[in-house]
């Protein structure tokens, strides 16, 4: 083989191994489907909610994760079209608000989708089959984490809690499957609920135990928690 044939079996090569990589679908095995508390997410904020909170959980993010090794991320630089966005715009601000800065809704929504929506293909198309599957996890799948606490007569009213009566209570609306939960100390006594986390198959068809922090980490909760 002369020099010119060797040069284009390079280039086919190198050509393909771009092709591989910059198509791969980066691995995951679950979804975490995070809520997070208002009133408990502006009091572990260094800066102040810009306006006050509701007492309510609504959406985080949606997150492909992995039970062993790193959660991916960043996984294509492919930016959200927000211009898409249209009429679903009215329902994410009021399931998924930002709850930091009222005024940049579409901001956190575009973050979540570069940082966790891009990896997680192929069970999520796209930008917008992102911001839908949300949409159709909280409202019509009611995977909402305030609606199953209240209809176990679970209300939200600054009291401490067991944290065994609300993980029976969200088990009760999720095929008795474990939750994941994400506390922060507010005073010297009071730990707050700030997120709880329902857990779900790669696909999206079933909901799964929730992988636990592990010991140590900072945002364990104890036995009673405020709600």
């Amino acid at each position: 083989m002369g020099n010119t044939g060797m040069i284009y079996m390079f280039t086919m090569v190198f050509s393909l191994i771009v092709l591989i990589l910059s198509s791969s679908t980066v691995g995951y095995d679950y979804f975490q489907f995070t809520q997070q508390y208002q009133p408990a997410v502006c009091n572990s904020n260094p800066t102040p909610c810009n306006d006050r909170p509701e007492k309510l959980f609504t959406v985080h993010g949606l997150w492909p994760s992995n039970k062993k090794g790193p959660d991916p991320e960043k996984c294509k630089n492919i930016q959200m079209n927000s211009q898409k966005i249209g009429n679903m715009a009215a329902q994410l601000e009021i399931i998924w608000p930002n709850v930091l800065n009222r005024t940049d809704h579409v901001g956190f929504w575009e973050r979540e989708w570069l940082k966790h929506g891009t990896c997680g293909y192929p069970t999520i198309r796209d930008d917008m089959h992102y911001l839908k599957t949300v949409i159709k996890m909280y409202i019509t799948q009611k995977q909402n984490v305030s609606a199953i606490l209240s209809k176990a007569m679970i209300q939200p009213n600054g009291q401490n809690r067991s944290l065994v009566d609300i993980e029976n209570a969200i088990r009760s609306g999720t095929n008795n499957t474990k939750p994941k939960f994400k506390c922060q100390k507010n005073t010297r006594t009071t730990t707050e609920l700030v997120e709880v986390t329902l857990c779900s198959d790669r696909d999206l068809t079933k909901f799964i135990n929730c992988p636990q922090p592990q010991q140590g980490s900072r945002y364990l909760c104890p036995a009673d928690v405020q709600y």
